[in-house]
């Protein structure tokens, strides 16, 4: 027979990774001990960061940059297929999403060391082909062809919001919602029936505030923003996210996009060529490929302005305070 709403055990662990914390919530019977979940858990974002940080100088990407040109690189299955997935969603956005600016984010100081003004302007020399272009996976095998550095940070993060799923469902979990920071995975119902319920943030870089609430079965949500990871040039802010075509943070950008897809990694991915797209061509692009894709923007009076395209968000332009 099988347990009633009443019966469960609601349990809420988190530990840290990649330089924030991770989440579950889920229910399960009385006695289930949450220790080896806890465990599982942990282990498994603790591979992806293992893999693919670029802030772990040992990590498997790290030692995938410093291989020579055209040398293939035996790397680990999971690393294997964030960079695949990454070349897939570059390719399709046009190359907005890129792996291959590891140089350019270093420089601008959103990497483990400080901005240095000698790198940026390397940075922004040097000329860019998309990663798709010069990067070559063959299942376990990756070679470049070109010396760019790889950097995952706009896909690793959704990856691993990813694992912690699928080891929530090898553990017996068929239910629950996981995350890491802003970016969630809602795996089935809750035990009433009723949806995982998360909060698209307002774009406040001052404070914490719903914009608006998304209810979720079977679907993750990633938001890329320019309000949380940023540097102060003189008088103008820029944002982490880089724009491929100077080899620098953008200049214009929507304050935020947030992506509903089946996986986290996609959403993930997906979030950030939308922003590098704007709200123009990046709802074009959303709606040829049937995203559920919501666009704040900023607007002169100090509200925000959204547009979205998909099931879960209107496509008209509306205002909000």
């Amino acid at each position: 027979m099988s347990k009633t709403s009443s019966d469960l055990v609601r349990h809420a662990l988190h530990g840290p990774t990649m330089g924030t914390r991770w989440t579950a919530l889920f229910f399960a019977p009385p006695g289930r001990d949450p220790a080896p979940i806890r465990a599982a858990l942990q282990a498994a974002v603790a591979e992806v960061d293992t893999q693919m940080s670029t802030w772990k100088p040992d990590s498997e990407l790290m030692r995938l940059n410093a291989a020579p040109e055209g040398e293939w690189v035996k790397v680990p299955g999971r690393l294997a297929e964030v960079l695949h997935l990454g070349l897939e969603i570059g390719k399709a956005s046009g190359g907005a999403f890129d792996v291959g600016l590891g140089d350019a984010v270093t420089a601008w100081g959103f990497g483990p060391d400080e901005a240095s003004p000698d790198a940026i302007r390397a940075a922004m020399s040097v000329p860019r082909q998309p990663a798709y272009e010069w990067l070559e996976i063959d299942h376990d095998r990756v070679r470049k062809h070109g010396p760019a550095a790889l950097d995952l940070n706009g896909i690793a993060k959704g990856y691993g919001v990813d694992r912690l799923a699928e080891t929530l469902a090898a553990q017996g979990i068929e239910a629950g919602l996981v995350g890491i920071d802003g970016e969630m995975r809602a795996e089935g119902l809750r035990p009433d029936g009723s949806a995982w319920t998360i909060a698209v943030e307002s774009p406040d870089p001052l404070r914490r505030m719903p914009h608006s609430i998304l209810a979720l079965e079977n679907a993750s949500v990633a938001t890329s923003g320019d309000y949380r990871h940023w540097i102060d040039l003189g008088v103008r802010r820029l944002s982490h996210t880089m724009d491929r075509s100077r080899g620098a943070p953008l200049l214009a950008s929507p304050a935020s996009v947030t992506v509903v897809a089946r996986s986290c990694a996609e959403a993930d991915g997906w979030a950030t060529a939308l922003m590098v797209l704007g709200p123009g061509k990046g709802l074009e692009v959303a709606k040829a490929r049937g995203l559920d894709a919501l666009f704040l923007m900023h607007v002169d009076d100090g509200s925000v302005q959204s547009r979205g395209t998909g099931d879960l968000f209107p496509q008209s332009l509306a205002a909000t305070v």
